[in-house]
């Protein structure tokens, strides 16, 4: 299926409701509860043949067949393992979180996140399963996949050394949540090994569907006060943290009460007047419930004095949250984490909902595969979208004017392809504004190399890194802008997706491809060229329900579109693009 039809089914599917968290793709087309009641109707215990209890679901390196860390090791089920084995106990916390013999910390520290927000720790665990009644060995758990919700089935057959857990346990020793989750993860992304090394933010993302962003407090943007606000506003995620120099310092307490090395959340952002001025503050929440910030602005402090009891009724904070002011916040804390959700996340009706656009798109070596910008004569074959931005920020405390948006592109299953040697691409993208739309004659045609050697970037990813995601803010006028991602190195093999989370609605559509399948089909149409809108509608008018198109459509197709082409050329006498028709002629 090209490019183009796949984008155009997977709309489909989402707009018939497949692909969301409450209609999850089935992933490897196995259906949990068929599953379920197959094997109650037997009376036997799942077993998963896609995901087998064996040395490849392991690894291919460290964890490999002949890796000493794999000698010895028996999968076997939780009940093999504790006389009365539970899926949840008290319900999920932090604690039920401890690593094993994978370096997957940056995963471990995303499960966590879960555990403080029930609606998105359900989207993640779905209810209703336990070691009760309906237990049949087999659990399962939807993850965010480039695009759309997937939900995993898996089998509870988990790796274990000496009758202990191998990888993720948890501190109640009869507990399995957590595990069974890494194990439906590592089903995702092909191993256990392949989840070694990675950044908390896409574990945030894949259990969210949001984009996540990060940023240095040691230089933050000077807007960052209001970024913090926005985001809380729109429901998203915030996570803070104090660096570590070293092992020691690992949750050590400061003197004022501050753990290093520990994930705090964000809850909330304010200015209230204090002693004539207006003071920015920052609430904190410490997961732990307890060991709460004693500067200024804590709970007992005397700044709260000089402030009017109007104010201080809507300034509250609960068991386990502080207040500090933004400066404090700053001096004391190292970075921050932000994933803003997809609205379908958010079922507070309070909460300020941003937009999002998704485009699929590939990097194939001699077509599309580019590289960056210093690849000056092969740039312009990347692949080419349109973002238009109608509506400026509502934001009367802002005096900066222009609209909010945040790109983000994530290389897809890179992960998986660690078995055969390849791993993450380093990646980025480049903005173009486009201020010359009357010199195309309302066509939309991908932009060739001397465009791109005569033009300036208006911006560009904040780096080229070899992450599965690369994501910037950015607030710029209304307008039209292409955006261009690449691999740094050209003449690169790899499958994309990106993402536009803006404030405002946003439009996004792809410019006419350079690649091979786009040039052969344009030989095929005599040299048409035709915009995406076109495409779209003879995809719609002449594809199978399966995106495919028969020979017979395809020659109709030609024909038509030849006749039409025809027909216009010789009414448009003056080759001016456009024909003005009365009614007789249409009719004709």
């Amino acid at each position: 299926m090209s490019g183009m039809a796949s984008n155009l089914a997977k709309k489909r599917a989402l707009a018939a409701g497949f692909g969301t968290n409450a209609n999850a793709v089935k992933y490897l087309n196995q259906d949990f509860e068929a599953l379920r009641a197959q094997c109650l109707n037997r009376g036997g215990l799942f077993s998963d043949p896609t995901f087998p209890a064996a040395p490849e679901s392991l690894g291919f390196n460290e964890l490999g067949p002949g890796s000493y860390k794999t000698r010895a090791v028996q999968w076997k089920r939780p009940g093999e393992l504790c006389s009365s084995p539970e899926f949840i106990v008290g319900g999920a916390t932090r604690t039920d979180i401890c690593q094993g013999a994978l370096g997957d910390c940056w995963l471990l520290a995303a499960i966590a996140s879960l555990t403080l927000n029930e609606d998105v720790m359900a989207r993640v665990v779905p209810v209703g399963q336990s070691f009760g009644e309906s237990y049949a060995g087999i659990f399962h758990f939807q993850f965010w996949q480039f695009g759309e919700w997937v939900d995993v089935v898996i089998d509870d057959r988990l790796p274990t050394k000496d009758g202990e857990l191998l990888f993720v346990h948890s501190a109640e020793g009869s507990e399995f949540w957590s595990a069974l989750l890494e194990k439906a993860y590592a089903k995702v992304n092909g191993c256990y090994e392949a989840l070694s090394g990675g950044s908390t933010t896409e574990g945030f993302e894949d259990f969210t569907g949001g984009i996540a962003e990060n940023y240095d407090l040691r230089k933050p943007p000077p807007n960052m006060f209001q970024i913090i606000k926005k985001a809380i506003e729109s429901g998203a995620l915030l996570g803070c943290s104090i660096d570590i120099t070293s092992a020691a310092d690992s949750e050590a307490v400061t003197r004022q009460k501050l753990v290093k090395g520990h994930a705090y959340s964000l809850t909330g952002a304010v200015e209230v007047t204090y002693r004539g001025r207006k003071e920015k503050l920052i609430r904190i929440r410490n997961p732990w419930g307890q060991v709460e910030w004693t500067g200024a602005w804590s709970d007992s402090s005397s700044e709260w004095n000089s402030v009017d009891d109007s104010e201080r009724q809507n300034v509250k904070a609960d068991d386990g949250e502080f207040w500090m002011s933004f400066t404090e916040f700053l001096r004391h804390y190292s970075r921050i984490e932000i994933c803003t959700l997809t609205p379908d996340t958010l079922t507070d009706d309070s909460v300020k909902h941003w937009s999002v656009c998704n485009y699929d798109g590939s990097w194939r070596k001699g077509s599309t595969a580019g590289g960056c910008r210093n690849h000056a004569y092969t740039f312009w074959m990347n692949p080419q979208f349109v973002i238009r931005l109608d509506e400026e920020d509502d934001d009367p405390d802002d005096n900066e004017v222009g609209c909010s948006f945040v790109v983000g592109l994530i290389q897809k299953n890179r992960r998986r392809l660690r078995k055969v040697g390849e791993d993450m691409h380093t990646i980025g993208f480049a903005i173009y504004e486009i201020v010359f739309k009357s010199q195309l004659k309302g066509r939309e045609v991908h932009l060739d190399k001397n465009y791109f050697l005569t033009h300036a970037q208006k911006a560009r990813s904040e780096t080229f890194v070899n992450l599965r995601e690369v994501s910037t803010r950015f607030k710029m006028p209304p307008g039209e802008y292409l955006i261009v991602p690449s691999t740094f190195e050209p003449h690169l093999n790899g499958d994309f997706c990106i993402r536009v989370f803006s404030e405002k609605q946003t439009e996004t559509r792809k410019k006419l491809l350079g690649t091979q399948a786009a040039i052969a089909l344009n030989a095929s149409l005599l040299s048409f060229t035709l915009n995406n809108g076109i495409y779209q509608i003879l995809v719609a008018r002449y594809a199978e329900p399966d995106m495919t198109i028969d020979f017979d459509n395809f020659v109709a197709c030609l024909m038509r579109l030849d006749m039409m082409f025809r027909v216009f050329m010789k009414i448009d006498a003056h080759d001016s693009g456009s024909i003005e028709l009365d009614f007789h002629q249409v009719s004709e």
